[in-house]
């Protein structure tokens, strides 16, 4: 099924370094100094947010769960579904 939401490149690609850097603190052992990860998380969640396509109505409430698809989803796949 084709998301009804077209959302930048540029922003599926913060979502998708968000999800790497999230996976990575969590796969990281404890007292591994993650305060960097930490850091990088926080300043992606401000990008993320702040970033112009949310401005729209409805904005991250009806659109937040679809960009984390498809940042999971192969650029080869959402650019045929378009």
């Amino acid at each position: 099924m084709r998301s009804p939401f077209r959302f930048p490149e540029d922003l599926i690609t913060l979502q998708q370094a968000w999800q790497q850097t999230y996976a990575a603190l969590v796969q990281a052992p404890a007292g591994a100094g993650t305060t960097a990860l930490r850091r990088r998380l926080i300043t992606l969640s401000a990008r993320l947010c702040t970033h112009p396509y949310w401005s729209r109505p409805a904005g991250w409430r009806t659109g937040g769960v679809e960009l984390r698809r498809a940042a999971r989803t192969p650029a080869t796949e959402r650019e045929a579904a378009t």
